[in-house]
């Protein structure tokens, strides 16, 4: 699966920001852009592991929207 996600360099600190603008709060950071979107990968991973546990435990409900 692909998700996209914005890069941006930190003026401070000199690395990298990633976050993916689909996933709310799924955010990540590296020294270099690849550590960086190596870094998002395994947070998106960790950010849909998540929402599998809350739809097991039922806490997680979708509904649907029409047009």
């Amino acid at each position: 699966m692909e998700y996209p996600v914005v890069l941006e360099q930190d003026p401070e600190s000199g690395g990298y920001v990633v976050y993916c603008p689909t996933l709310k709060g799924c955010v990540s950071q590296g020294e270099t852009e690849e550590e960086a979107l190596d870094n998002i990968r395994d947070a998106i991973k960790t950010y849909l592991a998540s929402i599998e546990d809350l739809k097991r435990l039922k806490k997680l409900r979708t509904v649907e929207v029409g047009a």
